[in-house]
């Protein structure tokens, strides 16, 4: 893991810092690293997530660019992590898009995959006005919405990143599944 976060070339030493801290002397079993770089109007933006896989826990980290106090001043990193017991994750989620699935053969990689992991910290709602389907109504039918549970989310592509990490991302979901289909008390 200490060579996927060297790779990133974002403040490695913070990453493995946080990242060390939270396992607290656990082994990780499995990692997966994921760099996502985002423009705004005025700025290039990093972003790492670390997803950790103990025998007992799931250590997630991310660290972000923001905004310096002051024009001019210092780059500003923020870090957090969090630590979740195996049996508290929910739900694990692996999307797959594939090109000319027809062809497609067992094993090869997606051309994207999407992993998202709920253990019920986070919830993400999304409201929208409720109709009733006629178009010349005008009538207030109130709202109706979702509400997703949304805790980590990573989108890893092989345009992107490479065939490489979109298997490393599958083999982390696998085990991450695999720890985590234990029956709960």
């Amino acid at each position: 893991m200490v060579v996927e976060l060297e790779q990133t070339g974002y403040y490695p030493q913070l990453l493995a810092d946080v990242v060390l801290q939270s396992l607290a002397g656990e082994p990780p079993v499995d990692a997966l690293v994921h760099l996502e770089t985002t423009f705004d109007a005025d700025a290039v933006r990093r972003h790492v997530t670390v997803l950790a896989l103990t025998a007992t826990r799931l250590v997630t980290a991310h660290v972000d660019d923001h905004d310096p106090p002051e024009a001019g001043g210092a780059p500003v990193a923020v870090a957090s992590s969090e630590s979740v017991p195996l049996h508290d994750v929910r739900s694990v989620v692996v999307g797959h898009r594939v090109t000319a699935p027809e062809r497609h053969r067992p094993g090869a990689a997606p051309q994207e995959l999407t992993l998202t992991v709920a253990w019920g910290t986070l919830s993400r709602v999304d409201v929208e006005p409720a109709t009733c389907g006629d178009p010349e109504c005008e009538a207030d039918h109130g709202y109706t919405g979702t509400m997703t549970a949304d805790d980590v989310s990573l989108r890893i592509s092989a345009d992107a990143e490479g065939e490489a990490a979109v298997l490393a991302a599958r083999r982390f979901a696998r085990s991450l599944t695999r720890a985590t289909r234990a029956p709960r008390a």
